[in-house]
C-alpha cells in the first residue's frame, strides 16, 4: 500500500506541536520516513522523552499550558526558527483551533491535519450537529435547560467546545441543574476558553462506538470500521477496541455511511474520527467529529496493519489514496494505564515513576522512562498498551496478562483497575456501555491481595547485601539467634503487615533463595518469584510477584514522627495543585455539613472537589482562590460538631 501513494510535495523537517507519548509516537513514525525531527517544550519537559526522542528542540518558557503548549505564536517562531517544513498537532492542545491552522499555513508551513475551515465547522459541537442534520445524519434532540422538566431527566450536560470529558455533568435532579450548569461553563471556559454548555438527553447503558475516517484532497474518504470506547470514567476512555464487538451488519454500515456522509459535508482531509452513541436497542446517534488523530488511533492500525501517522503526512504531500482501504484482521484492544487512583474517585498522582515496564507481544507508547517524573500540569496517562491477536477474546487475553505482569514503581495507577475490567465477565462478554464503572468499580477496585507473602520477600531482600554470597551468609546477620526470629513491618494500601522471618522455617513457606532483587520462595509446595526494588533514596519497596500482583511497602518505623501528627478535622492537599475556587461565603466560624463541597482544586487538566468530613463548624481556612498548594498542605480544619 505504501508504494501505491506517490509523494507529490515532500516535507524534509517535521515540528509536533504537542508533548508526551503522542508526541514520541509521532516521531518514530517521522524517522522512520526520514524526515528530521523538532520538539518544542515547557520547562517541567525540558528533559522529557519527547525532547530526548527528537534530532532538536525548542523551549517555550513556562509551566502552564496556557504559556507553552497553547501559544500559537511561540511554536510558529520555534518551527521557522528551527527550519521545520510542516507542524503535526498531535490531539489536545492545540489540534483543533481553527486559528492555529490558519496561521501555520500563513507562515508558509505544511500543516499536517484538515483544513481550517472543517475544523472551524466541527470545533462547536452545537453547531457541528446542524451541520449532521442537513447531511442526514441521526441525532439527539437538544433540551434547552431554561425550560427542562422531570420529564427530560436525565440530562448530559457538554461544553460546545473541546472535548476529554471537562465540561461534561450528568444531572439527575432538576433542582442541581443550574449549580450544575455553572460548573460545567466554569470548567469548559478555564479548559478551552468558551464556556458554552448545551444540554442533551443522557442515554443510559448506551455504547459509545466510533468510525476513523481516512480523506484525501481528491475525493476519496476511507471509512476504517469502528472502535468500542464505552469503558469510561468522567466521560474520558479508560479502554477502547476495535472493531466494536456484537454490531449487525446493517449498523455498521449505517455507521460507515453517516461518517464518511460527515466527512463529505465539511470537505474533510486528513484523519478524523466520527462518534456516535448508540442506544441498547441499536439506534445510533451522531455525538461529535473529531478533527485530529485519536488517542485510541492504535487499534484501528493494527486491524487495518496501516501508520495513520504516516497517511496524515502523504496526504498533507497532495498523495492520493487507493479507492479503498486494506482489508481489516484480526481484534486490537488498548488499555490506558493513568497515573491514578481509581478507588480515591480518580485522584491523579504525581511524582517519580521509577519503573515502567510491560512484558509481552504488546505494543506500549508512552511518553515515560524509567526516572521521570509526573507533574501537576498535563494529563495522568502514563502509557497506552495495545494488543492485537485473531480474536477479540485472545487479545484481551494476551492483554491482561501483560498488564498484570508488568511493574510499575513509584506511583498508584490504575493498573489493577484495568486488569480486573478486562477479566470481568462482561466485558469479556462483549457487554459494554458507558455505565460500566458506575455499576462495577466498588468491586474492581476492593482491596488487593493479603500483602504477607510480598512483606515477607521484602524483608528477606533487605536482609540480603549483595548478590553472589551463599544464602547462610547473606542471612548471617541473623544466625546466631534462630531460636528468635526477626520481625519486621510494612504498611501497604492501608494496612499493615509484620513479618517474621528466619533462613528457614517460616510457616508454610521454604526460603529457596534471595538477593535484593529476586526472592524465591516455595508456598505450600509450589515455586514462586518475588521481584523487588529497593531506592536507595525512598523508603518504599516495591514487590512484583504472579501470586500477589503488585504491593509498594512502606516500611514502618520503630517510633512515630511526631510531626506527623495533623490536627482532627484537616484537609489536606491530595495532590499539588491550583486552588480554583471557594466555596461561596465560606469563612472560619461558618458551620459546614458532611459532604459539602468547600474547595476546587485543579490539576491535570481536572478539577477535584474538597469536601467536608464531617458536620461541624469551620475552625480554619488557610486556602484561596489561585492559589498553588503542594501535596499535603493544610487548606482547612473542620471541628466536627459533638455526637447527641
Amino acid at each position: 500500500m505504501t508504494n501505491a501513494i506517490a509523494s507529490a510535495a515532500p516535507i524534509g523537517s517535521l515540528l509536533v506541536a504537542n508533548r508526551g507519548e503522542i508526541a514520541v509516537r509521532i516521531f518514530r513514525t517521522a524517522r522512520a520516513l526520514g524526515l528530521d525531527t523538532v520538539a518544542v517544550h515547557s520547562d517541567p519537559d525540558s528533559d522529557a522523552l519527547h525532547v530526548r526522542s527528537a534530532d532538536s528542540a525548542v523551549r517555550l518558557p513556562g509551566a502552564a499550558p496556557a504559556d507553552t503548549y497553547l501559544r500559537g505564536d511561540l511554536i510558529i517562531k520555534a518551527a521557522l526558527a528551527a527550519g521545520a517544513d510542516a507542524v503535526h498537532p498531535g490531539y489536545g492542545f492545540l489540534s483543533e483551533n481553527a486559528d492555529f491552522a490558519r496561521a501555520v499555513e500563513a507562515a508558509g508551513l505544511v500543516w499536517i491535519g484538515p483544513p481550517p475551515g472543517a475544523i472551524e465547522a466541527m470545533a462547536s459541537k452545537t453547531r457541528a450537529k446542524e451541520l449532521m442534520r442537513a447531511a442526514g445524519v441521526p441525532l439527539l434532540d437538544p433540551v434547552d435547560p431554561a425550560s427542562a422538566t422531570h420529564a427530560d431527566l436525565p440530562l448530559l450536560l457538554k461544553a460546545a467546545a473541546g472535548g476529554g470529558g471537562r465540561g461534561m455533568r450528568v444531572v439527575r435532579d432538576l433542582d442541581q441543574l443550574k449549580a450544575e450548569l455553572d460548573a460545567a461553563s466554569a470548567e469548559a471556559r478555564s479548559a478551552f476558553g468558551d464556556g458554552e454548555v448545551f444540554a442533551e438527553p443522557y442515554v443510559e447503558r448506551g455504547r459509545h462506538v466510533e468510525v476513523q475516517i481516512l480523506a484525501d484532497a481528491h475525493g476519496t474518504v476511507w471509512p476504517l470500521g469502528t472502535r468500542d470506547c464505552s469503558l469510561q470514567r468522567r466521560h474520558q476512555k479508560v479502554i477502547e477496541e476495535a472493531p466494536a464487538p456484537g454490531l449487525p451488519k446493517a449498523l455498521r454500515e449505517n455507521l460507515h455511511q453517516a461518517a464518511v456522509a460527515a466527512a463529505r459535508a465539511v470537505s474533510y482531509r486528513g484523519a478524523g474520527t466520527v462518534e456516535f452513541l448508540v442506544t441498547a436497542d441499536g439506534r445510533p446517534y451522531f455525538l461529535e467529529m473529531n478533527t485530529r488523530l485519536q488517542v485510541e488511533h492504535p487499534v484501528t492500525e493494527a486491524v487495518f496493519g496501516i501508520d495513520l501517522v504516516a497517511l496524515q503526512l502523504r496526504v498533507a504531500e497532495g498523495a492520493a489514496l487507493p479507492p479503498a482501504p486494506p482489508a481489516a484482521g484480526g481484534h486490537a484492544v488498548e488499555a490506558r494505564l493513568y497515573a491514578e487512583d481509581p478507588a480515591r474517585d480518580w485522584r491523579p498522582q504525581t511524582g517519580v515513576l521509577h519503573t515502567l515496564a510491560v512484558p509481552g507481544e504488546v505494543r506500549v507508547d508512552t511518553g515515560f522512562t524509567d526516572g521521570d517524573t509526573v507533574g501537576i500540569h498535563y494529563d495522568p496517562m502514563l502509557a497506552k498498551v495495545v494488543a492485537h491477536a485473531p480474536t477479540r477474546a485472545e487479545a484481551v487475553r494476551v492483554l491482561a496478562h501483560a498488564l498484570s505482569r508488568a511493574r510499575i514503581h513509584g506511583l498508584t495507577t490504575n493498573r489493577e483497575l484495568l486488569v480486573r475490567s478486562l477479566r470481568h465477565p462482561e466485558f469479556t462478554a462483549g457487554r459494554l456501555d458507558t455505565g460500566f464503572y458506575d455499576r462495577h468499580l466498588a468491586t474492581l477496585t476492593e482491596d488487593a491481595p493479603d500483602a504477607t507473602l510480598a512483606a515477607l520477600a521484602a524483608a528477606l531482600a533487605e536482609a540480603a547485601p549483595a548478590p553472589g554470597a551463599s544464602l547462610a551468609a547473606r542471612l548471617g546477620g541473623w544466625r546466631n539467634v534462630r531460636s528468635q526470629p526477626q520481625t519486621r513491618r510494612y504498611t501497604s494500601g492501608g494496612s499493615e503487615y509484620e513479618v517474621a522471618y528466619q533462613p528457614v522455617d517460616h510457616p508454610g513457606v521454604r526460603v529457596l533463595s534471595a538477593t535484593p532483587e529476586l526472592v524465591t520462595l516455595e508456598v505450600d509446595g509450589v515455586r514462586r518469584l518475588f521481584h523487588v526494588k529497593q531506592n536507595s533514596n525512598k523508603p518504599e519497596v516495591y514487590v512484583d510477584s504472579a501470586l500477589t500482583g503488585a504491593h509498594t511497602l512502606t516500611p514502618v518505623p520503630r517510633f512515630a514522627d511526631p510531626q506527623d501528627r495533623t490536627e482532627p478535622g484537616s484537609l489536606l492537599a491530595p495532590m499539588p495543585g491550583t486552588v480554583v475556587r471557594v466555596a461561596e461565603g465560606l469563612a472560619p466560624g461558618r458551620p459546614v455539613t458532611a459532604g459539602q463541597p468547600l474547595l476546587w482544586l485543579e490539576a491535570m487538566k481536572m478539577e477535584h472537589r474538597i469536601l467536608a468530613p464531617a458536620s461541624g463548624t469551620l475552625t480554619a481556612l488557610h486556602a484561596a482562590t489561585g492559589q498553588q498548594v503542594e501535596f499535603g498542605a493544610l487548606l482547612a480544619v473542620v471541628q466536627e460538631e459533638p455526637q447527641s
